[in-house]
């Protein structure tokens, strides 16, 4: 795609990024909600995201599913009043969205897959009620623009406007992995796609100190007229959050697909629990109000119990140096 071409498209991915961005005061909410409290906190979504990342890895999903599956749960959190309880089947139902529309059939897996691996205490009718509800909320067809899709773009631009000698130093492999390591925080949800993604890229330009790649920066924050001063701030959290990320303290899921080795007894085992889940009651979709006002979020929750208990039992299905910290 030529430079023109490729303007041309970042302008008009721009001018929809807002479509996609989820409601700061469904996200503000969240993050003055203590922990164990009543409504998801922040600590509550990050550790819901270090899951998808996990079974993202485990099945192979690309960087596209995980972006779109944290794009999709974030909307969903900020615009509805999840229970605690319900949160990871709607922080799963948002993945298999995600792979529905992004990942290959070859490497799709179905729902009763994504439970049984992930040792969920729901059923597949379950997952399938709550993908319904939330692909209406979210008027959800087929994608999502998100940060993922500007750093593509830029990185084309990028490549584009530089030297040959620097065509393979401006890793787009490790970009995407920089982008995930920031999805981890909930803070980074409140950024412009478009912003979030060039605060990336120049983090990355910087440290390979690229005097042409930096330029075109410029050129691009002046084409979408993105102000310094979000642009800086941006900058500076994303240097802070991958710096904390590169801390031997941080623990962190292997971005490598997984490969799980269990014996026959433990195999036999998976297979039999998953067959034993209990018919449980229908998720309700009426709990909610449609006479709040607009800054309000809405509320996913009811006096009937829709799963069998809350995420507090869930047992450890990853190794050690996976597992969310309690």
């Amino acid at each position: 795609m030529d430079a023109f071409k490729l303007m041309k498209e970042l302008r008009a991915n721009y001018e929809q990024e807002g479509y996609y961005i989820p409601k700061e005061t469904g996200l503000n909410l969240i993050e003055s909600t203590e922990q164990n409290g009543a409504g998801i906190s922040a600590k509550c979504r990050d550790a819901q995201v270090e899951d998808l990342w996990g079974l993202s890895s485990f099945f192979g999903y690309s960087t596209q599913t995980f972006v779109l599956a944290v794009n999709l749960l974030d909307r969903f959190l900020a615009l509805m009043r999840v229970q605690p309880k319900h949160l990871s089947c709607v922080g799963l139902s948002c993945l298999h969205l995600a792979a529905q529309r992004s990942a290959p059939d070859a490497t799709l897996s179905s729902g009763h897959e994504l439970i049984r691996i992930g040792q969920r205490r729901f059923t597949a009718s379950d997952l399938s009620r709550m993908e319904k509800i939330v692909a209406e909320k979210l008027h959800f067809t087929s994608s999502a623009v998100t940060p993922l899709t500007f750093l593509h773009l830029y990185h084309q631009v990028a490549l584009g406007q530089s030297s040959p000698s620097r065509k393979e130093v401006l890793s787009l492999e490790k970009l995407e992995a920089q982008l995930k390591a920031c999805l981890r925080c909930m803070s980074f949800s409140k950024a412009k796609p478009s912003v979030l993604a060039l605060a990336l890229l120049r983090h990355e330009i910087k440290a390979i100190q690229s005097e042409d790649m930096w330029e075109m920066t410029c050129h691009v924050q002046r084409h979408l007229k993105i102000a310094d001063a979000e642009l800086q701030c941006w900058a500076e959290r994303v240097a802070r959050c991958l710096s904390d990320y590169a801390s031997p303290r941080c623990s962190r899921p292997n971005h490598k697909k997984l490969l799980w080795v269990v014996s026959r007894r433990t195999a036999q085992n998976l297979q039999s629990s998953s067959c034993s889940v209990p018919d449980l009651p229908t998720i309700p979709e009426g709990g909610w109000d449609p006479s709040q006002s607009e800054d309000s979020s809405e509320d996913l929750s009811s006096g009937e119990e829709s799963l069998s208990s809350s995420l507090e039992g869930e047992g450890a299905y990853f190794p050690l140096h996976l597992r969310r910290r309690r």
